[in-house]
């Protein structure tokens, strides 16, 4: 069957995330102190954009609409999570020590076929995705070429042995 609208365009992607946060220095402590993101422009104390490797912002944080504000309550809508893409294995095993020393609990930890995913909370309790993707040509496949994703246990202690990047 057709699409009514062609499809976008292959290169679009998502450019960044602006994230409501309660309180910015705590957010900055979690995004720039534990995952390693670089602080790229800050206005006062009410907003920080954050990237990796010198892009003008992976992710905003403001508390415009959101100082000492809570979570949405469960049963809301909202965003789900927020992923960010590492390019190797190894980096996404570099991510794991640095929650592992910042004694920050994972809610789970995913191996899907195609990537291999970390799940967790920022302070604000917004999910965060760490993942890294396989090369393409190693995704699995149904017998007449679709994904076939699944939602596997990922194995921690194999990500640990990756060596640092």
């Amino acid at each position: 069957m057709p699409a009514a609208h062609p499809p976008i365009a292959a290169g679009a992607r998502i450019g960044h995330v602006h994230l409501k946060v309660a309180d910015l220095q705590r957010a900055l402590d979690f995004y720039c102190g534990v995952l390693g993101f670089e602080l790229m422009q800050r206005y006062g104390t009410q907003a920080a954009f954050i990237s990796a490797g010198g892009y003008h912002h992976h992710i905003g944080l403001n508390t415009w609409e959101s100082l000492g504000g809570s979570p949405p309550p469960p049963g809301s809508t909202g965003l789900y999570h927020t992923a960010i893409l590492y390019p190797t294995r190894a980096a996404l095993a570099d991510a794991l020590r640095r929650l592992i020393r910042a004694e920050i609990s994972l809610d789970g930890a995913s191996d899907h076929g195609v990537s291999e995913a970390l799940y967790l909370r920022d302070p604000d309790q917004n999910g965060v995705e760490l993942y890294w993707d396989r090369p393409q040509e190693q995704w699995p496949r149904t017998p007449d070429g679709g994904l076939a994703m699944v939602t596997a246990r990922l194995n921690l202690d194999s990500l640990l042995a990756e060596p640092a990047p």
